[in-house]
């Protein structure tokens, strides 16, 4: 068998990172004796979480356009020159077969090095609405494997796959039982469960939200697992980490989201792409509160794809605090639930990372 390279970018968010990695996964599966290099953006979560993977990973000086004239966007032009010559020495040492995109600042640079260097190129795009660098990338790539229906309006027809969007193996892989999930979170048992997810880093809105409604949301006799996110974890445990016992449990960040998706009945989260994926699924039950604050509003657009098939609840951030409590009891209740959950069910694309997969081995050197 032969011992391809592969170059993968993706980063910035988890919502790039996941589905690099699970997209490697999947080929290291296929080709164990494969060597994989990763490219990122220094200082971004990709230079911590890839080689948490197991993966090595190299960082560009690169960061995004801001929409106001900063000492940011003034360097960009340096930081995109630097990065461009790092990846030309980068291609031409490590000589990948194949070169994949996932989205990000990072992204941008290798791919357009590789495509001028005739390697084969794919771009994953997660989200209803891409973000720029993917749509810049669209014209000098092979493929450009999508999650969304009408994407043909950013993307060249006949590049475009439909594949969905790949999702972290540790969701994917069979979810233990629910007594030992609810015992190694320290929830009650007896009880339906919340989930509330604001990211790795944080959602200070979401984090409001379920303070106003707090006393409600436990009177209604459920739990409540919270995912605070790193930014906002002090100032709420200083708050409320003296109330946590069986039915309230704050984290930073939950590790094992395996077991925080097996014991949730009901999810409170953004829509990023990633997601949104893992809850279609795991078939849960979501009322979704996009960010305003990403780009081209590709949240919104995101969470809107599900609510217009009746898949999912939508809470916007300007609808007023306390009528999120009404949300969650329709999102708690028993015939609501369940019809959520078969409606988000259908949208599942388990074996995203497979088709990803496959259409990489297209693109691959078979000779010899």
């Amino acid at each position: 068998m032969p011992e391809y390279r592969f170059m993968i970018s993706g980063g910035g968010t988890g919502g790039h990172i996941f589905p690099a990695v699970a997209i490697a996964d999947e080929l290291k599966r296929r080709y164990p004796d494969a060597q994989f290099l990763f490219v990122g953006a220094k200082d971004r979560m990709e230079m911590e979480r890839v080689p948490q993977a197991g993966y090595n990973i190299e960082g560009l000086w690169i960061s995004g356009i801001q929409r106001k004239l900063t000492a940011s966007n003034l360097m960009f032009p340096f930081k995109l020159f630097s990065s461009i010559t790092r990846c030309q020495r980068l291609v031409k040492k490590f000589k990948p077969h194949v070169v994949i995109g996932t989205g990000g600042f990072a992204s941008g640079p290798l791919l357009y090095v590789a495509s001028r260097k005739n390697k084969p190129c794919l771009i994953q795009e997660q989200n209803s609405y891409p973000g720029i660098t993917n749509k810049l990338l669209a014209s000098r790539v092979n493929t450009v494997c999508v999650a969304y229906d009408k994407m043909d309006r950013f993307f060249p027809q006949h590049k475009i796959v439909f594949t969905g969007n790949p999702i972290r193996s540790t969701v994917h892989s069979k979810l233990e039982s629910k007594q030992v999930a609810y015992d190694e979170l320290g929830l009650h048992p007896g009880q339906k469960t919340l989930l509330v997810l604001g990211g790795s880093l944080g959602a200070r809105k979401i984090n409001q939200l379920i303070e106003c409604n707090l006393d409600r949301i436990l009177k209604m006799g459920i739990n409540l697992l919270w995912q605070t996110g790193k930014l906002y974890y002090d100032e709420i445990i200083e708050k409320y980490g003296s109330r946590q016992n069986e039915q309230l449990r704050i984290n930073a960040f939950l590790n094992n989201m395996q077991a925080a998706y097996t014991v949730a009945d009901g999810v409170i989260s953004r829509a990023g792409a990633g997601t949104l994926s893992e809850l279609a699924v795991l078939r849960k039950a979501s009322l979704l509160i996009p960010s305003p604050n990403v780009a081209e509003d590709h949240q919104t657009k995101n969470a809107m794809a599900l609510v217009e098939k009746d898949a999912a609840l939508i809470f916007r951030e300007s609808d007023p605090e306390h009528e999120l409590l009404a949300r969650v009891v329709e999102l708690m209740q028993a015939e609501r639930k369940k019809q959520l959950e078969e409606n988000i069910g259908k949208l599942a694309k388990p074996r995203a990372a497979e088709h990803i997969a496959d259409e990489i081995e297209k693109l691959l050197p078979h000779a010899g």
